[in-house]
């Protein structure tokens, strides 16, 4: 059976000495899971495997009762397929933006599912210029000039105001993962 390579990004961990994950145990975690091909990238939770389940909420729900019973908290992950991954960057409506000199003002949250429209509304009510934002089914672009950590758009600003499950990456850790997972 052909196994689809899909890209995980786990929400809120080791940031601050909370929910403290060592990504080799994570690891060691996907592969009992009998994910094959596992791989990690940097401290905040980014795995790129392989497996033949075509149901990515089954996926999800393994990974993320696996980390609750061995860490004992809850962590959301979003899994997608790593193409989805590479479609995403096709879509970045940020143009003429250069990636190496704004790649970290530029980011893709992924969200748990599709928000309603008029929530949709209330959160452009917050974006200030020059911050853009562009929400695009279960994905939002941002782009904060002024730098992800001055702009008020944070995962948990955006869950607040869409009544979903946000976790957000640079376009450089995208851009990376992609790569990664050959893609």
């Amino acid at each position: 059976m052909a196994k689809d390579k899909y890209i995980s990004i786990l929400r809120g961990i080791n940031v601050s000495g909370q929910k403290k994950i060592i990504m080799s145990d994570l690891k060691v975690l996907y592969e009992h899971l009998g994910f094959s091909n596992v791989a990690t990238y940097i401290q905040s939770g980014n795995v790129i495997f392989e497996n033949a389940s075509e149901n990515i909420q089954d996926l999800k729900n393994a990974i993320e009762t696996a980390i609750e019973k061995k860490y004992n908290f809850i962590v959301p992950v979003n899994v997608r397929r790593a193409e989805d991954y590479r479609a995403i960057l096709n879509n970045l409506p940020f143009k003429n933006i250069d990636i190496e000199q704004e790649g970290t003002k530029i980011l893709i949250t992924f969200l748990s599912g599709v928000p309603e429209e008029s929530d949709i509304i209330k959160l452009q009510e917050h974006v200030v210029a020059p911050e853009k934002l562009v929400l695009d089914n279960q994905v939002i672009y941002l782009h904060c000039p002024n730098g992800y950590g001055k702009t008020k758009l944070s995962n948990a600003f955006i869950e607040n105001k869409l009544k979903v499950t946000a976790t957000t990456r640079n376009i450089k850790t995208v851009f990376k993962l992609c790569e990664l997972s050959g893609v």
